[in-house]
């Protein structure tokens, strides 16, 4: 009874995880769960007794499938976070419905080696249709291209980059106090006549940003905005160029220039003087107070103080506390292209494209 129980509860618990993934999970989320479950039954697979050749098609399929399932994820079921509706619920679906691959991958191979196998007749293969078999190719194609791109980001380079990153983050203290100066704030006063607020998006190219781009499928990750049209007053939330520790921090167009590819985009948000005054106040505010870089709200989407945030949901903050968002959305879902991608209501100006 006791073992029934047990595997009642377990079912359950089972059940409520795909139920929490269905709803709740985001692109790295998935691609964590899908790497957990390659672990767990590849672990399986070399500690259970059985013949060699039948074990290494079982590792070789599940490498094939995880690729598969952390591509997919990427680029054909949440690429784009922004769709709502009964698509994205399907995509959604399919996205916990890959979980089942390694099982489908194990009882294949299992069946292939003990079991018999007939080739299809001739009336069955002519049921292919070409255009399936150039649409199956094609989708190989450019998941092979998008394995071979992220390879290359997963470069030895940007992951030990990434993890001495990591190392400085803090994403439940504030770490970060007072690294605006009075020099800067009186720059930004400056700043009030301008009818504006400046939004800047941009492709840094610095190993972390490639990282996260693995996830995000975005060329531009990271935001910022700044008070004045020469852009002399740029803040966001970063890393501080390891000479101010993570959180709210000035930038200049040079932080955001890590490679011959780098790219910015500026933009201009209108915004009266007594808005700009309430955003520079709000500024001034957590300046004081303290910040940190949410680096966990990548991944889950909360933050566990106020001021810990990450680049475009800081940025975003920022216009909703001026009543000036342009569109809406939670804090913690609002990527750095989401800024220039949501704009339905041609709010936005484009100023130019900086290019190094």
């Amino acid at each position: 009874m006791g073992n029934k129980r047990r595997s009642i509860l377990l079912q359950i618990l089972f059940v409520i995880f795909l139920v929490g993934l269905m709803f709740f999970a985001n692109t790295m989320i998935f691609v964590v769960t899908y790497i957990v479950l390659f672990v767990f039954v590849t672990a399986r697979v070399v500690l259970t007794p059985g013949d060699y050749s039948t074990k290494a098609w079982l590792i070789i399929s599940y490498v094939a499938v995880v690729v598969l399932q952390i591509v997919m994820i990427a680029n054909f079921t949440l690429g784009e976070m922004a769709i709502d509706g009964a698509g994205y619920f399907f995509r959604r679906l399919l996205a916990v419905g890959t979980l089942l691959l390694p099982v489908l991958v194990s009882r294949y191979v299992v069946a292939g080696k003990y079991g018999h196998f007939h080739l299809p007749s001739v009336e069955d293969a002519t049921t292919i249709g070409i255009s399936t078999i150039f649409a199956t190719t094609d989708l190989f194609k450019r998941a092979a291209d998008k394995a071979s791109e992220t390879k290359e980001k997963l470069c030895i380079k940007n992951l030990k980059e990434g993890a001495v990153e990591l190392m400085r983050h803090d994403s439940f203290n504030y770490i970060n106090n007072g690294s605006l100066t009075e020099e800067y704030f009186t720059k930004a006063a400056e700043a009030m006549d301008d009818p504006n607020i400046y939004l800047i998006i941009s492709k840094t190219g610095s190993p972390v940003s490639e990282i996260i781009s693995i996830f995000t499928q975005k060329n531009y990750n990271h935001a910022s905005l700044s008070f004045d049209r020469d852009l002399q007053t740029i803040i966001s939330y970063n890393g501080g160029e390891r000479v101010y520790p993570p959180g709210l921090n000035a930038e200049m167009l040079e932080h955001l220039h890590k490679t011959t590819d780098a790219r910015i985009l500026v933009y201009s948000l209108h915004c009266p003087t007594d808005k700009k005054r309430i955003m520079l106040d709000k500024v001034r505010e957590i300046n004081k107070e303290g910040s940190a870089y949410n680096m966990m709200g990548l991944m889950i989407n909360r933050s566990h103080k106020p001021n810990i945030m990450y680049c475009s949901q800081f940025v975003y903050k920022m216009l909703q506390y001026a009543e000036i968002a342009h569109f809406d959305r939670p804090s913690g879902k609002v990527n750095p292209t989401d800024l220039i991608e949501q704009d339905y209501y041609k709010k936005l100006t484009f100023i130019k494209e900086i290019t190094f």
